[in-house]
């Protein structure tokens, strides 16, 4: 009976171990048997340990290798398709080669190689535009010029309007214009008084609905173009939709009458400039900049301060 109970299992190989286990374990590296509690090779202090390990990953290698070398039975993963809708045909193979169109920009196999075997005119070159992506930015350079040209009439006009109105002559005249400007001008309390820069502020009547037409508010001179437009805009109750995407048409900027230029939404209100950067107007002097008792003015829908001509 206690043959018939060995047969079934075996006994552990470990010298201080023979105990019988019916379901043994087999070292790969020393070829023993063991037991489950000595079945790892550092249980049963394998003399060949890390042999089967070190085996496995030889044969790994060398099968990667031999891989790599013979490119086998082409697939999705290892092969290209001939760009013919038809042809089912794998290129760039041991058997088959790939053709390049450099009219279309695709591979073919060598039945369709040739401009007419697959159509080459009517298709539309990889990497190229298609027209109506070229005759969409034609249309946008066209209207940025005409924008452009709107907002110069327009800023003429306006300076026309503004500037010949007679200034003050002396500084205690000009200081009393201005501390008029103070008196019925408005804005955030906060403000330092030193850092204050007053001026009168109008939403354009032709792009812009607002509910004050004018006003006069004064700003920290620190600000930045883009943060006096949504204050100006919130002060005269004008629609602001710059920070919600849409395109030019719905944008404000705002234009400085005394200076007859866009600013950008990055300057800085009240900090005298060299202009850089940009091309300048003949009539337009350098180093103009925002200053108090100046006039800005709200536009809708002109484009940017100076519109690229060459990325549109």
């Amino acid at each position: 009976m206690d043959k018939e109970v060995e047969a079934i299992g075996a006994h552990c190989q470990y010298t201080y171990c023979n105990q019988l286990d019916f379901l043994p374990f087999r070292c790969e590296s020393c070829k023993g048997t063991y037991c489950l509690d000595h079945r790892t090779e550092t249980a049963h202090k394998c003399p060949h340990a890390g042999a089967w390990a070190a085996a496995r990953r030889k044969d790994a290698a060398s099968s990667s290798a031999s891989s790599a070398t013979s490119p086998g039975k082409p697939t999705l993963l290892t092969a290209t398709q001939c760009s013919h809708p038809a042809c089912k045909t794998y290129i760039n193979t041991l058997t088959n080669v790939g053709v390049g169109c450099t009219v279309c920009n695709r591979q073919y196999c060598l039945k369709h190689r040739l401009r007419e075997d697959h159509s080459c005119a009517k298709l539309t070159p990889i990497g190229a535009r298609p027209a109506s992506i070229l005759t969409s930015q034609a249309q946008n350079v066209e209207k940025a010029r005409a924008a452009f040209s709107r907002l110069r009439a327009w800023g003429k006009e306006k300076q026309t309007a503004v500037l010949p109105k007679p200034k003050p002559s002396s500084s205690s005249s000009r200081l009393l214009a201005l501390n008029q400007l103070k008196k019925s001008a408005k804005g955030d309390e906060k403000i330092p008084t030193e850092q204050r820069i007053y001026l009168h502020v109008e939403a354009e009547a032709a792009t812009t609905t607002s509910a004050f037409p004018r006003g006069q508010f004064w700003y920290n001179k620190e600000w930045s173009v883009g943060r006096v437009l949504d204050a100006a805009a919130k002060g005269l109750q004008a629609q602001n939709v710059n920070n919600h995407g849409g395109g030019e048409e719905e944008k404000l900027r705002v234009f400085h009458v005394e200076g007859g230029r866009l600013l950008e939404f990055g300057e800085k209100v009240g900090v005298f400039h060299v202009e850089g950067g940009r091309l300048l107007e003949f009539g337009e002097k350098v180093g103009v900049g925002v200053g108090n008792g100046d006039t800005v003015v709200l536009l809708r829908g002109v484009g940017p301060a100076v519109p690229d001509l060459i990325r549109v």
